[in-house]
């Protein structure tokens, strides 16, 4: 598994780079913030969230603090979805957030 961390997540976003993201907490940590346009699938709701994603793109997954995460990532890789795992997570991140 790939791994970044959240201000070099940050940087590309801010280049331009147009990336596929996907956050893994839970709904009340979400609403409390998130990275913009990033949308929610809670780990919870794993294996359920599969039939969200296409296995062509290359997914970016974030949690609070990284180890969601790397679950997250685990279980994705294992049904042939392409991972980066977000070091650091939302606590981590210093860019924008929108409630």
């Amino acid at each position: 598994m790939q791994n970044i961390h959240a201000t070099e997540l940050r940087e590309k976003l801010e280049n331009g780079e147009s990336l596929h993201i996907i956050d893994v907490r839970e709904q009340d940590e979400y609403d409390a913030g998130h990275i913009p346009n990033v949308p929610l699938y809670p780990l919870s709701e794993f294996p359920g969230v599969t039939d969200k994603l296409a296995k062509d793109n290359v997914y970016h997954v974030i949690c609070r603090s990284g180890g969601r995460s790397v679950t997250a990532c685990d279980y994705l890789e294992s049904e042939g979805y392409k991972v980066i795992n977000v070091e650091g997570g939302m606590l981590a991140w210093d860019g924008d957030v929108e409630a």
